[in-house]
Parts: C-alpha cells; sequence; structure tokens
C-alpha cells in the first residue's frame, strides 16, 4: 500500500455503521422492527418496505446507498410513508429514531475498535464519529463499546450540523478541534460520507469496503479504498 496519510492530517472522522460496526449483523434485526413498525403490523407490507428501503428481508444484507445504508430517520420515514406506510411521517420518524436507539445497546465491532483508536491517538491524531444515526443512538454505541475515553465528538443528523452529504458535520468537527477541513481525513463505507468529504473540503477521503459500499461506487470518490478501519495504521507512515 503506497498511499499515506499525510502529515498535515491532524484528527480524523468516522462513519459509523458500516464502519466502525458490522453493519448487517448490528442492524439487520433492527430494520426488520423498523419496517413492521411502519407496516402497522403488517408482515407482507413490513417485507415491501424492507426491501423499498434496500434491504433484502431473506438475507439481511443491506444495498449500497440505499435509504438504510445512508439515510437519517426523517427520510426513512417519509420514504416507508410514500411506499405504503399508513403510519403519519412524523409519528414514524419518532418510533425509527427510538427503535434505532434501542439497536444500538448491540453493535458487533468491526474490529478491536479500542486498541486502533489508541493506535491512533497515540499518532496525535484527534477522533470524531459523524452519523446518519441521531445522537442519542451514536452515544450508545460509544458507550457500550466502551471507546467514549477516544472518541472527542459525536454528531448525528440531529445535532444540529446539517445531514450527510452536506460539510456541516465535518466542518463542526473542525471548528471544535480548532483545525481546517483539510486537516481532517473522513472515514466512511458509502458515497455519502465520501461527498461530504468533498463538500467539506477534507484533507483526506478514505472509502472503506467493510460496509454496504463497493470498489464500484466508492472509488470515484476516494483517496484511497481500503478493507476496514484495522487497516487505518498502515496508512499512517512515519508519524
Amino acid at each position: 500500500m503506497t498511499w499515506k496519510l499525510g502529515s498535515e492530517i491532524k484528527a480524523i472522522l468516522f462513519d459509523k455503521d458500516g464502519t466502525l460496526v458490522d453493519f448487517d449483523r448490528t442492524w439487520a434485526q433492527t430494520n426488520r422492527k423498523a419496517a413492521l413498525l411502519a407496516a402497522d403490523g403488517d408482515p407482507m407490507l413490513a417485507d415491501l418496505l424492507l426491501i423499498e428501503c434496500g434491504m433484502d428481508p431473506l438475507t439481511g444484507k443491506t444495498r449500497a446507498d440505499s435509504m438504510f445504508a445512508a439515510a437519517n430517520a426523517n427520510e426513512i420515514a417519509a420514504h416507508m410513508v410514500a411506499h405504503g406506510s399508513p403510519v403519519e411521517t412524523e409519528r414514524l420518524a419518532r418510533m425509527l429514531d427510538q427503535a434505532f436507539i434501542e439497536g444500538a445497546d448491540t453493535p458487533w465491532p468491526i474490529c478491536d475498535l479500542d486498541m486502533l483508536m489508541r493506535t491512533l491517538t497515540r499518532a496525535e491524531l484527534s477522533i470524531g464519529i459523524a452519523s446518519s444515526d441521531g445522537e442519542a443512538g451514536i452515544r450508545r454505541t460509544v458507550e457500550v463499546l466502551g471507546i467514549e475515553t477516544h472518541v472527542s465528538f459525536i454528531a448525528g443528523y440531529d445535532s444540529g450540523h446539517g445531514p450527510k452529504p452536506e460539510p456541516g458535520m465535518l466542518h463542526a468537527y473542525a471548528a471544535h478541534l480548532g483545525l481546517a477541513p483539510g486537516q481532517v481525513a473522513m472515514v466512511g463505507d458509502n458515497r455519502h460520507d465520501m461527498e461530504m468529504a468533498r463538500a467539506s473540503g477534507a484533507g483526506a477521503a478514505i472509502g472503506v469496503l467493510s460496509g454496504t459500499g463497493s470498489h464500484g461506487t466508492l472509488s470515484e470518490l476516494a483517496d484511497v479504498l481500503i478493507g476496514s478501519v484495522a487497516e487505518l495504521p498502515a496508512l499512517l507512515g512515519q508519524r
């Protein structure tokens, strides 16, 4: 691997689902629950809503850049209503947010995240998380994973910085640290992450293939693709 993270990079902003935690293992059951809530208990409609939001009801696999892969609860709720959910959109969004907070209790880490983040902080890199999940769910996941001491910034779609792929989350993280956006590297598994990196003027856009994205969906926008965040230390070079 020849690409290295330049010394101008002082911080890393991670996506969460598919990047720090295994997307399908963490969210398949919760997404089934969310679809059933949206379908008001109708299993056939629930399966249809799963498909429309990007998840195969049989395999539990989620499609790259689909609603479940990249959207927030408000967007998912509106999409479900547009495809047959009888629940009012705002009420459904609140129900989905609660379901996603409950789902945050059972994350499947991609690797030993404590060890990874210790390695990054030893290299004098600050760590933040920006997700299309709600902030409460992100904080719960961070707590369950036991990595809260490493993470200095958390932003969800409802934190007031705007949703992905807008640049607000990364700009807020840079401002929190007193850095320029070009001193922050974005790490994520789908196009929204890479698009946010480009829109914000991030110093690097690192795509990971551990989530819903693929070489085909990410390579156009990413500076480099790696298998998972476990390979990040190999990009540090002589820092």
